[in-house]
């Protein structure tokens, strides 16, 4: 698939990267891999750690419509971003204290 948004296209494909998968439900490619630790997004199949990632369009598209399921995506997404950014200030205050 090219470089086009998947927003434009008429018709899907059946599986999606996880780039698209965050066009499409509104986070970034880097967000995905959280809600992927977190359970929330299943990949097909059983890919290895360090392996290429597909997604199931109709299951996107079924969780794009689900409020409950983006509201709790939208709240694990938050909570990585705070845990993310007080473990960086707590680096920096151990660092300038030696």
């Amino acid at each position: 698939m090219n470089e086009k948004s998947v927003l434009l296209l008429s018709h899907l494909p059946a599986r999606l990267i996880p780039e698209k998968v965050g066009e499409m439900l509104g986070f970034s490619a880097y967000e995905i891999s959280v809600l992927m630790r977190t359970g929330l997004l299943k990949p097909l199949g059983r890919p290895a750690p360090n392996a290429h990632k597909y997604f199931c369009a109709a299951e996107v598209v079924e969780l794009s419509y689900n409020r409950e399921w983006l509201d709790r995506a939208t709240r694990v997404i938050s909570k990585h971003w705070q845990d993310k950014n007080q473990r960086e200030k707590e680096q920096k205050l151990a660092a300038a204290s030696i």
